[in-house]
């Protein structure tokens, strides 16, 4: 799997970092190695880490006490999250769980507490992180409710390649059906489906596991 060294190498708020700082932050970080399905985080938890995604992939979501679930996103490598319920000191509002074999990073909040008051890049980062994060998620609400499972499709292909909430990745997206699934709330064949209706539209390509994008604004305007 990749290391913790290799995505900090990969995140431009690491690299914006002084030696110390950086040093400092690497030491604190706690690497967790995870089975598909197994948890980083717990609905309820404290939410006293930053989140990373070191390799593999996580999704974000809850279970409701009838059993209905719903996922809010699925986080791919080089990512970062949580820093909302962090900043509030809230407990975790969704499970961190994962969908293949991923290693996550756990950054305490003294550590990003600290990070904010001594780096101006770093804060400059996360008020960044958390407006791309909102207009992410107004959208996705939106979406949900009016959209078409094809364009709920396009839309959660086209965010997972957001150059500020997914950094380093290009179009490239190594996702089976099933996870895209999870992601949008919606069976295997109705994601083949969808999958086919933008294949044929020229917006992406789909291979093996891998699902390549072709237009980006289309897949973001598509159904809208």
């Amino acid at each position: 799997m990749r290391s913790l060294d290799a995505m900090l190498a990969g995140n431009q708020w690491a690299r914006d970092l002084n030696a110390d700082q950086l040093q400092r932050a690497r030491a604190a970080i706690i690497v967790r190695d995870l089975e598909p399905g197994g948890h980083a985080c717990h609905k309820g938890d404290p939410a006293n880490a930053w989140v990373g995604v070191v390799d593999g992939l996580v999704k974000l979501g809850c279970v409701s006490p009838e059993g209905k679930s719903v996922t809010f996103a699925a986080v791919p490598a080089g990512s970062w999250f949580g820093e909302g319920s962090v900043l509030k000191h809230e407990i975790r509002q969704y499970d961190v769980v994962a969908l293949r074999p991923s290693r996550v990073a756990l950054m305490p909040e003294a550590t990003f507490f600290w990070l904010l008051d001594t780096s101006i890049p770093f804060n400059r980062f996360i008020l960044m992180q958390l407006n791309e994060r909102l207009g992410q998620f107004m959208a996705a609400f939106e979406h949900d409710r009016l959209l078409e499972p094809e364009a709920r499709v396009a839309h959660a292909l086209a965010n997972m390649c957001h150059p500020v909430l997914y950094p380093g990745h290009d179009r490239s997206i190594e996702l089976s059906q099933d996870e895209l699934g999870h992601l949008v709330g919606a069976s295997r064949q109705r994601i083949s489906q969808a999958l086919g209706v933008l294949q044929k539209a020229g917006l992406i390509k789909v291979d093996y596991r891998m699902i390549n994008v072709l237009d980006i604004d289309g897949l973001r305007s598509f159904g809208t």
